[in-house]
């Protein structure tokens, strides 16, 4: 082990040890069911090794957070509000951020306390296709230049201020677009957790970056050859499901292309759009999370780093 790396490395049977003995599993087969992304892979026995020691790490920082709090207060003598414990987690597209985000939103509401744990994803502050469209860059959403920063940022003071109610945006996958008019309330939850693949990533037009308002933050990591194959395989599952619904915004262009045809075009799709922002945009921000948890082509996470500084 090299003691001055700035991380902290485990492998997997090493972290798993870290969990605390005689608990028992707050998680269902039926329920990990529910809460696994397409084309996801997580075993119990993951559940078990990997987020449950980690969901008992980040409740320790959240408490010793609290407790920080308190006694800022008290040595001010100001009464200070509740605000949240935030937790950000980033990386490429189709790694498995949402899976993980669920996961860890789950295991946290489940713990000794039953926290109030929220679950936000910056999709929905992508601008609307509507205004990528009149900027024209549709062919680059995803990419920095997409996201209203300075709603999201907003949005971000609000909740970590204590504000009793705060509204965030809804995107539609199936849409692929914002829905209008809809919201989603924050009300002032013990933890909200933000998930997408922006979010430790800096940006010059504002002041203030959104890892700025992170308490904890995580990034999930992959060889680039997995994450190019794990996002074939979602794309010619979403074109047998997804993209047969009438309403979907990919039926007409990519319903009814054959099998050949399907893994030609996500191929394309990832060379010219996602690998491209997985390299300019996304990787450059994997050293600025707090923990890395680094999966392998069988989507398991076999090792976890942890930042010293």
């Amino acid at each position: 082990m090299n003691l001055y790396s700035p991380y902290i490395e485990f492998n997997r049977k090493e972290w798993a040890g870290l969990k605390e003995h005689q608990v028992t599993l707050p998680l269902t087969e039926a329920e990990l069911e529910q809460l696994k992304g397409l084309n996801e892979e997580v075993s119990i026995q993951e559940v078990e090794d990997v987020y449950l020691p980690l969901t008992h790490f980040i409740d320790l920082y959240a408490r010793a957070s609290r407790e920080l709090d308190r006694l800022t207060a008290s040595f001010m003598k100001k009464e200070t509000l509740h605000t949240p414990y935030i937790i950000g987690i980033g990386g490429s597209v189709a790694v498995g951020k949402s899976t993980a985000a669920r996961l860890l939103q789950a295991l946290l509401a489940r713990g000794k306390n039953k926290p109030k744990v929220d679950l936000v994803t910056t999709d929905g502050f992508l601008y609307p296709n509507a205004v990528l469209q009149e900027k024209g860059i549709m062919n680059r959403k995803g990419f920095p230049e997409s996201y209203d920063i300075k709603s999201l940022i907003k949005f971000m003071g609000d909740v970590k201020s204590g504000k009793p109610e705060v509204q965030a945006p809804v995107y539609s996958h199936l849409a692929y677009d914002v829905i209008q008019g809809e919201e989603k309330t924050i009300c002032q939850p013990d933890i909200l957790i933000i998930e997408g693949i922006n979010v430790l990533q800096v940006k010059r037009e504002t002041p203030l970056l959104v890892s700025d308002f992170f308490d904890f933050s995580i990034y999930i990591d992959a060889e680039e050859e997995h994450i190019r194959h794990w996002y074939v395989e979602r794309f010619k599952l979403l074109r047998q499901t997804a993209f047969q619904n009438k309403d979907s915004f990919f039926h007409q262009r990519f319903a009814n292309i054959n099998e050949e045809e399907t893994i030609e075009t996500a191929n394309q799709i990832w060379q010219d759009i996602n690998a491209k922002n997985l390299h300019e945009n996304i990787l450059p921000t994997k050293g600025r999370a707090r923990l890395i948890l680094k999966k392998e082509a069988d989507h398991s996470i076999q090792q976890i780093q942890l930042r010293k500084l």
